[in-house]
């Protein structure tokens, strides 16, 4: 038996957010090496601060200036630093109380793992480069020692004008692994390798799976009858794209929509190019757009995008039960 197909899935995004008043003051404070909490209805310091009372729920303003300098309260080694960690070395995820917080904040530590332990005094080493991020705190030492050269990346990104207070953070966000098939999905992107669409029927309710899914989730039973389906079908649903966003590989506005293919039963998302967005429509016949034979692999991506076929369109009672 042929080995399900297994390659590495790498999926990432910046995350980006307005930080508001409360978290605002906070970091634009540290691109002032400075630390501020807030104080709630109870008197307690909260670092970093809340928004809003964790007694009350009334909003807090009362900002109170904090030190660089705290007391491990607990911790965990990382023996096998991950990707955008604080440090590429082993070291300590710790809370840490700063001297006139009364909660903790977590931060790496950057110290030995023989060395790290409850009531350890640490101080911030500041990044090089500060921006106005919760990362233009590099990381923590142990106190009284001295600084040693950052090799790790610079903080992310904070958007402002020049001189201006930072009103909006970005975080990148990156996931790595290794992502493996079933042996159906298998068959499936080979054929894709081959420019052929194969999907499974259910032997109880006869429905056409694309992709094949192993089981019909209907009736529970294993789809084992290979189809070979034709690169023709019908757009049911549609969405016109309009909105930029960072990694966009086209240019709005384009039609994202969900093509069932001829003799299939369950629809699948792709692109429809070929025609100016507003004249793609539900019902509307297409026909698959391939890449080039040498541009080829086990993806669906081998179709650059369906595109109108020039045939009539299909009435909305032929594929109104499919959406």
């Amino acid at each position: 038996m042929t080995a399900p197909l297994s390659a590495p899935l790498d999926i990432g995004f910046d995350y980006t957010r307005s930080v508001g008043p409360v978290l605002g003051r906070f970091v634009n404070g540290l691109r002032e090496r400075r630390i501020e909490g807030v104080r709630g209805s109870d008197g307690r310091v909260h670092v970093p601060p809340v928004e809003y009372d964790p007694v009350t729920a009334a909003p807090l303003d009362e900002f109170v200036t904090v030190a660089a300098e705290g007391t491990v309260v607990s911790w965990t080694w990382m023996a096998k630093p991950l990707e955008g960690q604080p440090l590429q070395r082993p070291f300590a995820w710790a809370l840490i109380r700063l001297d006139g917080a009364d909660t903790t904040l977590l931060h790496a530590v950057d110290v030995s793992q023989d060395a790290i332990h409850t009531g350890l005094r640490v101080r911030v080493r500041w990044a090089d480069e500060l921006v106005g991020h919760i990362r233009d705190i590099a990381y923590f030492v142990p106190a009284g020692s001295p600084d040693t050269e950052l090799t790790e990346p610079p903080p992310p990104v904070a958007k402002r004008e020049e001189g201006a207070p930072v009103s909006i953070v970005i975080t990148p966000v990156h996931l790595h692994y290794q992502h493996s098939v079933s042996p159906e999905e298998s068959r499936y992107l080979r054929a894709l390798g081959e420019g052929r669409l194969i999907g499974q029927r259910c032997p109880a309710c006869e429905k056409v799976y694309i992709p094949p899914r192993g089981a019909c989730p209907t009736d529970g039973v294993p789809t084992t009858d290979e189809v070979e389906l034709p690169d023709t079908g019908t757009v049911t649903t549609f969405c016109i794209v309009n909105v930029p966003f960072l990694g966009q590989r086209l240019k709005p506005p384009y039609v994202a929509a969900y093509i069932l293919l001829d003799g299939a039963d369950i629809a699948f998302l792709h692109l429809v190019l070929g025609c100016d967005a507003s004249e793609v429509r539900m019902g509307m016949r297409v026909r698959a757009a391939w890449k080039p034979r040498e541009e080829w692999w086990t993806s669906l991506e081998n179709i650059r995008h369906f595109e109108p076929s020039g045939e009539p369109d299909m009435p909305y009672e032929s594929f109104a039960h499919h959406l």
